[in-house]
């Protein structure tokens, strides 16, 4: 098949175009020319505006980095009579469980897992104003009006170009701009001997991803017919609490030191979380797994040592999403034990 993946020389896209390049098919990647990478396809530079004019012929459409509605409406009329189905990659964060989270919805916690027919957002604010500007340093495509739930709207109510929608979890691997491993591996490679989690946030389940397996998700997605249509949430099974990841990681490093859990009000300032803890997030992915037979590629250990590998060959330059104060942490860490 011809597919043709917009922002396909990022973190997901560069792993999709080779599987779906080993798979067989002819992949065109667009893109503004901003990010190089070797990659076994043809290479159409253009913004994205520019999609209508250019009129590229594709069976297959993927697109990894829609941000609003607006967008994903201009996409459908770009390829409406041209593509045969349009593949997008969603969001975890649709889900109404993302605004009890961030405290936008009120009510009730939502029951988990989370499925594809779990309740949506209500509020279409999809996260507190302060965390996007921060992720739209890290994502050049998150635009002011970004929120999933339009994109999703748009790609699965046109009535004559097909869609399937894949809601991502939090993906961790080799490129990783929120560098997930971070917070622990540093302590572990600075010599901690100790690592302070927030006791609701220790418990917290979300759902993650290797970076290779989600692309493999998105490419059999974009092959199977049965696709059509179709919702999926992408996330392994089980989901681990933070505390258990944090665990894992230590794990594979040969860390021996001690995770303490301390209520919030004990943590450092710098290490408190806003957001509901008691609201997990885990999701539930068996219907692509029963569907279209999706199964990890890669094993979670062999992904986390990959990860772990990519984390210290690449030092985080100027900019860091995370905040370390030891000294904080040696007083919250010496108060525990004075009270114990």
């Amino acid at each position: 098949m011809r597919i043709l993946v917009i922002g396909g020389t990022g973190f997901i896209g560069s792993h999709l175009v080779r599987q779906l390049s080993q798979m067989g098919h002819s992949v065109s990647v667009f893109h503004r020319g901003s990010t190089q990478v070797d990659l076994p396809a043809r290479s159409i530079l253009g913004e994205r505006r520019d999609l209508a004019a250019l009129r590229v012929k594709a069976d297959i459409v993927i697109d990894l980095i829609l941000s609003s509605g607006a967008q994903a409406q201009s996409l459908m009329q770009a390829f409406r009579g041209i593509a045969g189905r349009v593949v997008v990659a969603s969001s975890m964060d649709v889900y109404r469980a993302c605004g009890v989270l961030h405290g936008s919805e009120e009510g009730p916690l939502e029951p988990v897992p989370l499925t594809a027919n779990s309740p949506l957002r209500t509020k279409l604010q999809t996260y507190p104003t302060a965390q996007l500007k921060m992720l739209q340093k890290l994502f050049g495509w998150l635009d002011d009006e970004y929120d999933k739930i339009p994109v999703e709207h748009a790609i699965m109510s046109d009535p004559e170009l097909p869609g399937t929608v894949l809601r991502l979890p939090m993906i961790h691997g080799p490129g990783d701009y929120l560098r997930r491993f971070h917070p622990v591996l540093k302590r572990i490679d600075d010599g901690r001997r100790f690592i302070l989690f927030e006791e609701g946030w220790a418990a917290w389940r979300s759902p993650r991803g290797y970076v290779e397996n989600v692309a493999a998700a998105l490419a059999l997605a974009a092959v199977s017919a049965r696709a059509a249509g179709r919702v999926y949430n992408v996330a392994e099974s089980p989901a681990f609490s933070d505390l258990a990841w944090a665990g894992k990681i230590a794990a594979a490093t040969g860390w021996d030191g001690e995770f303490i859990t301390l209520p919030k009000e004990r943590m450092p300032p710098h290490l408190v979380q806003a957001g509901n803890s008691a609201q997990h997030w885990e999701a539930d992915s068996t219907c692509i797994r029963r569907e279209l037979g999706y199964k990890e590629p890669v094993a979670l250990e062999e992904a986390i040592d990959r990860t772990i590998d990519w984390e210290r060959a690449h030092p985080l330059a100027e900019f860091n999403p995370h905040k370390f104060d030891y000294a904080a942490e040696d007083a919250a860490a010496a108060f525990r034990h004075s009270v114990e």
